[in-house]
């Protein structure tokens, strides 16, 4: 049987050091720099998830699955080459690191007509950009835009903006200082069903942290979430998920370790209670939302 492991990686695989969330007087774990931008340090694993993740490359296929624009995948080494990733929230399919244009093409096809105009939404995305809590708006591969706050605490509700932008079939999530709107249509899920078919893959596991990353979780045999981020703060639950007991670096070393033990179970069934099933307690600190 051939498993396969759809994995977020913002925030479920790798952090910023403002994200490890770790308790005050514990020792850092080992750590590895997997993402350089112009030079500078951004982003880490800890030595234990890339061992782990080295181990389920071998045992598994496995796919990173991002909302990063091909550009910022592009930045990040996890310390194995995956012959399949997904970038762009699923606009983008690589095959041993190579878009697949015949896929682009698919997906262009149906975003056209089933969804408000990219224009449209960046021109409500450039309205928003004129407030003060906006640093920046960005357009992302010409697939959809996002907006970057000066900081999260900054940034306001969003309740109206979010019906205009679903009244245009497009979705708006919120992570971190980020907002983005992107088209309903365009989904992380989409993306790995067609790995999983590529692949011949029998049993799909997958791990996220956001609202974008839903239809992937909802749509897997088995899925995990971490003690934090955007679904742990709206409380997202679902019978054959999984939620980490600990929260920040510590819960990627957590929920990799559940992939491991996943694939190499010959039984993919769901936990048989309604609630989802919690790991323990970690030394980790709670996240501030």
């Amino acid at each position: 049987m051939t498993a396969l492991l759809a994995c977020d990686l913002d925030q479920t695989l790798i952090f910023s050091r403002h994200h490890f969330h770790l308790v005050p007087g514990v020792p850092e774990p080992e750590i590895a720099l997997v993402e350089r931008i112009d030079g500078v340090p951004s982003a880490y694993s800890s030595a234990a998830s890339l061992r782990l993740l080295a181990a389920l490359h071998r045992t598994a296929v496995f796919v990173p699955v991002t909302t990063r624009t091909l550009a910022q995948y592009q930045r990040i080494d996890l310390g194995v080459r995956p012959r399949y990733a997904v970038a762009a929230n699923g606009g983008h399919l690589l095959v041993d690191g190579v878009p697949d244009p015949a896929w682009a093409a698919e997906v262009a096809a149906r975003l056209a007509g089933a969804c408000a105009p990219l224009a449209e939404m960046a021109a409500l995305a450039g309205e928003l950009g004129a407030e003060e809590w906006v640093r920046l708006v960005r357009e992302a591969d010409g697939l959809f835009v996002y907006l970057v706050a000066h900081t999260r605490e900054a940034i306001p509700d969003l309740t109206r903006v979010a019906e205009r932008v679903a009244a245009g079939g497009w979705a708006l999530s919120r992570q971190g200082r980020k907002v983005y709107l992107v088209p309903e249509p365009l989904t992380k899920q989409t993306a790995v069903a067609e790995v999983a078919r590529r692949a011949g893959a029998t049993r799909v596991f997958a791990a996220g942290d956001s609202v974008l990353d839903l239809p992937m979780l909802t749509a897997a045999d088995r899925a995990v979430r971490p003690a934090h981020g955007e679904l742990h703060e709206q409380g997202w639950q679902a019978p054959h998920l999984t939620v980490t007991g600990a929260r920040g670096l510590l819960a990627a070393d957590e929920l990799l370790g559940l992939l491991d033990a996943w694939v190499r179970s010959p039984c993919t069934a769901a936990p048989s209670t309604a609630a989802p099933s919690t790991a323990a307690p970690s030394t980790a600190a709670p996240v501030q939302p």
